[in-house]
């Protein structure tokens, strides 16, 4: 890691450095916060968990090479040089931040209430067409894995695509500050984080604070067809860069990217013409086949090009890119075991990305199964919400409804109120829940399963496969 001695960084965390005065000078390799992943020349940043306290391994890492440690105690006989500092946790982050602007690179930073993962996912995938990039890495989008996937860069990337994910207010500017992004990538104000955000208003409010700390020249990038963010036309004295579906305005916001002539190609994906507007110049046009089903893979598609044009690639690029995503465990990702299609999109749930894959389940051939659960900090209206995701049912086609859960009731009931084409099983546990379906499912069934995380609804995708 470039530029990060021991010296520097006792001085970018605050802390006081304590060792041989000839190490002072020497730079870590990588910085990490599990003991086991450490290797020679690391710095280790110990933890205090719930049920662990990181600082109980400082001994085995020196043993395993590391260079240096942080700590929040005195530490008695160390094996190597370790720098004091009041917490940890905040240490890491003004480390991280202090890294971040010794880098020459761009720095993408992705939020909104659905989709982060898979426009992050579109996006690197798209830039690495031109860049070494590296992205954000499973679920490292908080205080803790944000400053983690930061110490990965190295000098050979030239591009960084950082998921940013909240749920409370001022945390945003937390993330931000460490990301300091070149490029804000918003995908929608949606329904999620309302046990802290209260409205979609707090939502709108909290994810622009990541507004704050765009570099002098950073832009927005902004779904104009979300009627929150088309408000947003001017971020930091320049102009945001709108995306949306359909060449006529939704909402107030120009849009200088769009698709027509959406196409669902089933489950194998979405077909779609994409626009981008280039001033006085002539239009340009594309047309690309996205390999993941749903109409919200063409607005993963659209950010992705956005931000490329910022970055100056290719259509060829943007096209080649688009046309490679590929799909994470847990994120409309497809299944084919046992003769059944499975869509396991089971990592998280809103009602947003419920209604969503309802959608993408609804386009399948063959019998079509919902296995669904609750959804998670919905605040006061969760009930309500939940219904709604069971109206949502009417005209989709869908064969059967499988749910669990005290909240998933509500969906259960609406389905049977408005949805009478559609068989409702309804189950106390996700355990009965597992075990009438996998005597129930047969080969050519096309099985939606998703809930939000804390459900464990990964447990019945294992099951099925």
């Amino acid at each position: 890691m470039k530029n990060m001695t021991l010296e520097h960084i006792a001085a970018a965390c605050g802390g006081t450095y304590y060792g041989n005065e000839t190490d002072r000078t020497k730079e870590i390799m990588g910085a990490v916060i599990d003991s086991r992943l450490i290797e020679k020349d690391y710095l280790f940043i110990p933890i205090k968990g719930e049920k662990v306290d990181g600082h109980k391994f400082i001994p085995d890492v020196f043993e395993k090479g590391a260079l240096a440690v942080l700590s929040e105690q005195v530490l008695e006989h160390p094996t190597g040089p370790y720098i004091l500092v009041e917490d940890t946790k905040a240490a890491m982050k003004k480390l991280a931040e202090d890294y971040r602007k010794s880098l020459d690179i761009k720095v993408v930073g992705i939020t909104g209430s659905v989709g982060k993962t898979s426009t992050k996912e579109m996006i690197a995938s798209v830039l690495s067409q031109k860049y070494n990039v590296l992205k954000t890495e499973g679920n490292f989008n908080n205080e803790i894995g944000l400053p983690l996937t930061i110490f990965k860069i190295r000098e050979q990337h030239e591009v960084a695509v950082l998921e940013m994910g909240i749920s409370e207010f001022g945390e945003m500017h937390r993330l931000a500050q460490m990301a300091n992004p070149d490029i804000c990538v918003i995908t929608n104000i949606g329904l999620c984080h309302l046990e802290n955000l209260i409205t979609r208003d707090g939502i709108l409010k909290a994810k622009t604070e990541s507004f704050e700390h765009l570099t002098p020249e950073g832009i927005a990038v902004l779904n104009g067809d979300d009627d929150k963010l088309c408000e947003k036309k001017m971020v930091n004295g320049k102009p945001a860069v709108f995306y949306g579906l359909g060449e006529a305005p939704k909402t107030s916001a120009p849009k200088q990217i769009y698709a027509t002539e959406v196409e669902a190609l089933g489950l194998t994906g979405t077909r779609a013409a994409i626009h981008i507007r280039n001033g006085n110049a002539p239009e340009t046009k594309f047309t690309v086949e996205i390999p993941i089903a749903g109409e919200h893979n063409v607005y993963n598609a659209l950010a992705a090009v956005a931000v490329a044009r910022e970055l100056g690639l290719t259509v060829e690029e943007m096209k080649r890119g688009i046309e490679a995503v590929q799909t994470i465990g847990g994120r409309s990702n497809l299944i084919h075991k046992n003769g059944m299609t499975i869509i396991d999109d089971c990592y998280n749930a809103n009602p947003v990305s419920m209604k969503a894959s309802i959608d993408v389940l609804s386009k399948a051939e063959g019998r079509k199964i919902a296995v669904l659960g609750d959804m998670g900090e919905l605040g006061s209206d969760e009930r309500k919400l939940h219904y709604s995701v069971g109206e949502y049912f009417k005209g989709k086609g869908i064969d059967d409804l499988f749910c669990a859960g005290e909240l998933s009731r509500e969906i259960a009931e609406a389905v049977k109120a408005h949805c009478k084409e559609t068989r409702v099983h309804y189950f106390e546990t996700k355990d009965a829940l597992g075990e009438a379906l996998k005597n129930y499912v047969a080969s050519g069934d096309i099985i939606l399963v998703k809930a939000s995380h804390f459900m464990g609804f990964s447990e019945i995708v294992k099951e099925l496969t």
